[in-house]
């Protein structure tokens, strides 16, 4: 049987956190740890059985590799999506744009720790490639709307966003040095795992563990839809994709959520793409098309 293209796996991974927002956007009146301990501990259970699979290659592991696990699961886990959710609640759940910068960002970032950690090779037609595509999820997202205001939220929230795309640009990194000791089952089981357990620890220590238990059923059932799309099984999806590229190619990819979060936006509320937005769309699906076919060693 043919292997499915990792490209496409980190597309459709992309596409699956495209909808997270608006999931995310009817969970609002919960701490931000509340969602974060809840879906990584179910996560944590969905993939136990990978981790007592691949337990003698776990056992294994050297230091490297349970610093690079630690950061993913605090900075990438933990962190970035908690800034994430932060800064989402900070536009009040209804202008996505601030947001987003974070998409366009995080490749920057990735980028640059892939060279410099794992030692990628980038090729001045990457390189050439990953500008246009940043450019392209830039247009996609912002278009040509003038209506985009500083204030004091939107501040906020687009530092909030800066910190998230550096902790998931650097757990994309020092995910790619994991996954060459584990397989991506495992990699993102002890991720879900080590994630769950520090804001359990968190949750425990505060009064909003509370919460947990004045759950309404609508609200589980929310947070089930998000790991069983965007959060658990997306990730899992997302770590095939890193396995089988190099660090530098997997985060461009990533810029698939901006194109497809803007289609949704269109289908369900019915804001159509304007000009820009279309031509950030071509730029951003030609990059990643050209970039698919090039050959490279993971």
């Amino acid at each position: 049987m043919k292997k499915f293209p990792p490209s496409l796996a980190v597309i459709f991974a992309a596409l699956l956190w495209s909808i997270d927002g608006f999931l995310r956007q009817e969970l609002n009146t919960i701490p931000a740890i509340v969602i974060v301990t809840l879906e990584h501990s179910i996560g944590a259970i969905i993939f136990f059985p990978f981790l007592v699979k691949s337990w003698k290659s776990i056992k294994g592991l050297g230091q490297r590799e349970w610093i690079s696990i630690l950061w993913i699961a605090i900075f990438g886990g933990i962190l970035g999506t908690f800034f994430y959710t932060k800064a989402l609640g900070y536009v009040n759940y209804i202008n996505l744009s601030v947001v987003v910068l974070l998409q366009k960002l995080q490749p920057v970032f990735a980028i640059a720790l892939s060279s410099i950690i794992l030692k990628e090779k980038l090729s001045n037609k990457f390189i050439s490639l990953s500008i246009f595509a940043i450019i392209g999820a830039y247009l996609v997202t912002f278009g040509s709307t003038s209506e985009f205001e500083w204030n004091d939220k939107t501040i906020i929230a687009s530092l909030l966003a800066l910190l998230s795309a550096f902790c998931w640009g650097s757990s994309t990194v020092l995910g790619k040095h994991t996954l060459k000791s584990l397989p991506f089952e495992a990699v993102a089981g002890l991720r879900l795992s080590v994630t769950a357990f520090f804001t359990l620890i968190a949750l425990l220590a505060t009064s909003e563990i509370a919460i947990v238990l004045d759950l309404e059923s609508v609200q589980w059932q929310k947070i089930l839809i998000i790991v069983f799309s965007s959060g658990s099984i997306a990730l899992a999806i997302y770590y095939y994709g890193l396995q089988n590229l190099p660090a530098s190619h997997t985060t461009i990819y990533e810029l698939a959520w901006p194109l497809s979060a803007l289609l949704l936006d269109w289908g369900l509320r019915g804001q159509l793409l304007n000009i820009t937005q279309l031509l950030g769309a071509f730029i951003l699906l030609t990059s990643m098309v050209i970039l698919s076919s090039e050959n490279y060693d993971t």
